[in-house]
């Protein structure tokens, strides 16, 4: 029998990063730096600890579905916060919250060194957790729009937080901005029609709407209305989860410290728009245009954005782009009713791939924060623990069997090989190619920055081992360059070292669930009953019988490790294995080939290289393109039509006046000589209107 979870302890959830946010952002300055980021990490901790009693609860049938706060009401429109809580929205919170934690942590060692901004910086990662968790906990549109907006500032704010050094952040985080800005456009108006037709912002009102909505079309056209509002609902999560061609601002963001990317990345604002469909499944399943829609941009994105990542060469670009081929995967599954699968991504990709991103940053502390993998190589050594768990984000990733990963992704391809949906048979060959690419730009960045011949920059004597070797050790308990030493010391070493336990426990703590949450959780989660009991529809998650992908594996489910068994016959597994030969051979023992075959594929390089030009088709069509008609509108329309009749007024009304002046001359005569000829006009209009 469900029951109802305790009101406080959901609000307490997100108002307890929301307090340590404000009060690293308001005291920040009269407190130390060590109390900013316990106050903030206590917060976060606070929080995750809730989340998973809550989900503890709603595993045994709990559930909360209320108002909190009714704030407005319009006639019969009532605009509310209130709290959705199934078994959705619980996994949701606790990943949120767990990998919030992790960079929090992660955090006090990656931003020692910063003298401003530091308590600043605390105040807004609390801040982004806070606005993440009011998205996923909403039970209507108001508040899921206010959390959607919300997380699309915290993180133009944290993507341009070096606002003040010669970098491109002020760039990237105002594109990422604008791009959102395109993205909700189409949100809102997907909003705006199910709140006209339905007259609710309440999830289980439009739900209970949805037949009709679906049985509606646009006057004058054979357009649904149900089909139209899906897909500006999902225009809003192209903008939000990075899908092509509203991807743009995703590699970008990279300008702003690592630990955002983590959190930006991973587990939080590029899957709002993974959740949000999946919440609002029982309206995708009555349209298979839209469903069709979302798989076909689903796919460009896993593929087409897999292949940018091969020629990178900044490490976090690397991953940047692993991120948006991976949320095409999840996008895929969306599009072919395979919801349960693509949030089971959702959940495996947060952990290896906030792994990856953390390990990132590790790596680039260690090389004193260069970040191009052409200066790396043989780093295994001077850092074993990152390594290791990068090693693992790494295989996690590219799908090995038993690996996190590997269950969410193969069951990905293997719903989108049984659907039968337009656009599906084009999905799967995206999908199935985008094996051995990303394993290909996965292991060209491992074998680049692990293995291979030593490329950093060493000390001006190298024949002092014993410089080297006080170098890689001279650190103090943050893992930066104590006087004298690293790269603002005077011999100028430059040596990699391993990074401090506020950096390398989050890796190990986020290794752990990259090797076991996939096993743990695919029987539950997709062919179990874990978003069985829905709160505002029947079920958490809804799929229409004519969508049967989910159900036909099923049938041939027969538990993890007999998953994982059975992957060997499979063609992914053999894709995977034949990628890591080729980036093997092309990154640590034949190093001159990839320069070999740039030069003989040159314009397939500038291509990958310019990321398909859309930055610039971007710059030139749309940012131009508005400039100009502003521009335009200004000369002509302002300039020629508005100031023209202003201005002509003006000058006809000194025109009147400068005649008129003749006349005030002080003589009676000229008086009764303007009286006559007014008397006279006056008459003819008389005798004009009489005769008609």
């Amino acid at each position: 029998m469900s029951t109802t979870l305790n009101e406080n302890l959901l609000l307490a959830i997100p108002l307890a990063p929301l307090a340590g946010s404000l009060i690293s952002g308001l005291f920040g300055w009269k407190i130390e730096r060590k109390s900013s980021h316990r106050i903030t990490i206590l917060g976060v901790m606070i929080s995750f600890v809730l989340s998973c009693i809550v989900f503890l609860d709603v595993v045994q049938g709990a559930s909360f579905n209320a108002t909190i706060y009714e704030w407005l009401t319009v006639g019969p429109l009532k605009m509310e916060i209130g709290f959705l809580v199934d078994s959705l929205t619980a996994m949701m919170m606790v990943i949120v919250t767990f990998v919030s934690l992790m960079v929090h942590i992660y955090t006090i060692g990656y931003m020692a060194d910063e003298e401003v901004g530091y308590e600043r910086f605390f105040s807004y990662i609390s801040l982004f957790t806070f606005s993440m968790l009011m998205l996923v906990m909403s039970n209507n549109f108001l508040q899921l729009f206010f959390g959607w907006e919300a997380v699309s500032l915290v993180s133009y704010l944290l993507i341009g937080f070096y606002f003040t050094r010669p970098t491109a952040a002020i760039y990237a985080n105002m594109k990422a901005f604008i791009v959102n800005r395109v993205g909700d456009f189409g949100f809102l108006l997907g909003i705006g029609l199910l709140l006209a037709f339905a007259g609710s912002l309440n999830y289980g009102d439009v739900f209970a709407h949805r037949t009709a909505l679906a049985a509606m079309t646009f006057p004058g056209t054979d357009w649904g209305l149900l089909t139209v509002a899906c897909i500006c609902l999902f225009i809003g999560a192209m903008g939000k989860s990075a899908q092509f061609p509203l991807h743009v601002w995703l590699p970008d963001s990279m300008e702003g410290p690592t630990p955002i990317s983590a959190l930006i990345h991973a587990a939080t604002m590029v899957t709002a728009g993974i959740f949000m469909v999946t919440r609002m499944s029982p309206l995708f399943e009555l349209s298979d245009s839209a469903l069709s829609f979302v798989t076909v941009i689903g796919a460009i994105t896993a593929l087409f954005m897999g292949f940018l990542g091969v020629v990178q060469n900044d490490i976090k670009r690397v991953v940047a782009y692993s991120t948006l081929s991976q949320l095409g995967y999840m996008t895929v599954a969306l599009g072919v009713s395979a919801y349960p699968v693509a949030v089971f991504h959702l959940a495996t990709h947060a952990f290896f791939k906030a792994l990856l991103f953390l390990g990132a940053g590790s790596v680039i502390i260690g090389m004193h924060h260069d970040q191009d993998m052409r200066n790396m190589g043989g780093l295994r050594k001077y850092m074993p623990i990152t390594w290791i768990t990068s090693l693992i984000g790494s295989l996690a990733l590219i799908g090995t069997p038993f690996f996190a990963g590997f269950y969410s992704k193969d069951s990905i391809i293997g719903a989108v090989k049984l659907s039968h949906l337009p656009g599906s048979g084009f999905a799967y060959f995206a999908v199935v190619a985008s094996v051995f690419v990303t394993v290909l730009y996965s292991f060209r960045m491992y074998f680049m920055v692990f293995h291979g011949k030593e490329r950093f920059r060493g000390p001006k004597h190298p024949e002092s081992q014993m410089a080297i070797e006080a170098a890689a050790h001279a650190h103090d308990s943050y893992g930066h360059d104590a006087p004298g030493h690293g790269d603002h010391g005077h011999g100028h070493v430059h040596v990699p070292h391993e990074t401090p336990w506020v950096i390398t426990l989050p890796l190990i703590l986020l290794a752990i669930p990259s090797v076991i949450i996939g096993a743990i959780a695919i029987g539950p989660m997709l062919f179990g009953d874990f978003f069985a009991h829905g709160v505002v529809f029947d079920r958490v998650i809804a799929i229409g019988e004519n969508h049967p992908a989910l159900h036909e594996m099923d049938e041939e489910f027969q538990g993890w490790f007999a998953m994982g068994l059975h992957s060997v016959a499979g063609l992914p597994v053999w894709l995977a294995l034949a990628g890591v030969v080729v980036s093997w051979f092309l990154y640590w023992k034949r190093t001159d080939l990839p320069g070999v075959i740039k030069q003989r594929f040159l314009p397939i390089y500038n291509l990958l290289d310019n990321k398909y030009y859309l930055d610039k088709i971007n710059d030139v069509v749309f940012a131009k393109g508005a400039v100009a008609i502003g521009r335009g509108l200004w000369k002509e329309g302002d300039i020629a039509v508005i100031d023209g009749i202003v201005n002509g007024l003006a000058k006809f009304v000194g025109w009147f006046a400068s005649v008129i002046r003749f006349l005030q001359s002080g003589y009676i005569y000229h008086y009764a000589f303007t009286m006559i000829i007014g008397m006279l006009g006056l008459l003819t209009l008389f005798v004009t209107l009489g005769g008609k």
